[in-house]
């Protein structure tokens, strides 16, 4: 018997959308694999999206992320909200998928219609975050899911990704992590909407609390808007009632101030910006690598005839940049 064809993109979506979790799987799988179902899922997926809590967790390796993001979805779960997870892993070196699994994440959760987890591998971005995490987040708001938690793989200046997708930033830290904060004080200020010092159970969580304190308080800026510092044992899930109070606290004062809004507003058009890049050196890429035209400026400059300023403008007078990008778009 010959395989049967897979199902097409918008079939598998009014499925999603009624609540087929195997469809919304497929699709997942389908965006990681396709670019061209990327699109299409995404072309179906945005007028329906806009309506979840979008946070993300990042912080060192170590942290306790996951078990922090377990916590909170356990406090979305118990006031009735439905909750997606995005446990963005590194690349597997072999598979090219992710190193950890969701079936080895939030055991509590297996089995619970009302929490989706999905496990994504970075493919190599410095900041952790890709397009498909990007689309996952759509995604997920288009099928309802009320709360959309993102755990990043660390901390790092590349990290700024995470603010280009949630709402809310929740910066984790442990209290060995002293030599993060030193490192990357002016980094951490600008991504945190919430500190959280977890496993405060350990020696120094308090003098660690305390520095975190003591450097927010030298911003230059409103008190209503420093990041907050707040102690977790999340493995005995100390602290996390407090801190899922705090991010829906945070998350309705945006809303009525309309900064929810505007966050999101600059994020898409960022979006769209981040997508010309991307597509403008794939294109690049493409024709310097297999158009004719391209190569015979680029012997030209190797042998001399020409400087390499004077190739790139013949290059793009040529219009073969612009074509190898429609050509993509399509």
């Amino acid at each position: 018997m010959p395989p049967r064809s897979p199902l097409p993109v918008d079939q598998l979506f009014d499925r999603a959308l009624s609540g087929d979790r195997r469809a919304l799987a497929r699709l997942f799988t389908r965006i990681e694999r396709d670019q061209s179902a990327l699109r299409d899922v995404m072309r179906l997926a945005y007028p329906a999206a806009g309506q979840a809590s979008i946070i993300g967790i990042t912080g060192p390796p170590g942290a306790g992320k996951s078990t922090i993001v377990d916590g909170l979805s356990a406090e979305a779960r118990a006031q009735g909200k439905t909750v997606g997870v995005l446990a963005v892993d590194p690349t597997s070196p072999f598979t090219g998928g992710a190193v950890l699994g969701d079936r080895i994440r939030m055991q509590s959760h297996h089995g619970d219609p009302g929490v989706y987890i999905r496990s994504l591998s970075t493919k190599g971005v410095s900041g952790g975050l890709n397009a498909v995490t990007r689309a996952g987040v759509k995604l997920l708001e288009a099928v309802g899911t009320d709360v959309v938690l993102i755990e990043t793989v660390g901390v790092g200046q590349s990290e700024y990704d995470i603010m280009s997708v949630a709402d809310v930033v929740v910066v984790a830290l442990v209290p060995e992590a002293g030599d993060t904060v030193q490192t990357l004080k002016a980094g951490l200020l600008e991504i945190a909407d919430i500190f959280v010092v977890n496993k405060s159970d350990r020696d120094g969580a308090g003098q660690m609390a305390s520095a975190l304190r003591s450097m927010i308080a030298l911003e230059d800026r409103p008190s209503k808007e420093l990041p907050p510092v707040l102690l977790t044992q999340a493995h005995t899930g100390q602290g996390i009632s407090e801190l899922y109070s705090e991010l829906s606290t945070r998350i309705d004062t945006m809303t009525q101030s309309g900064e929810l809004e505007r966050r999101r507003s600059y994020r898409e058009s960022q979006e769209v910006g981040r997508l010309l890049r991307t597509s403008a050196v794939q294109a690049v890429e493409r024709v310097l690598e297999t158009d004719g035209r391209a190569c015979d400026v680029l012997d030209k400059v190797s042998t001399g005839e020409l400087d390499p300023y004077t190739a790139v403008q013949m290059i793009l007078a040529s219009g073969i940049i612009a074509e190898a990008m429609e050509v993509s778009a399509h």
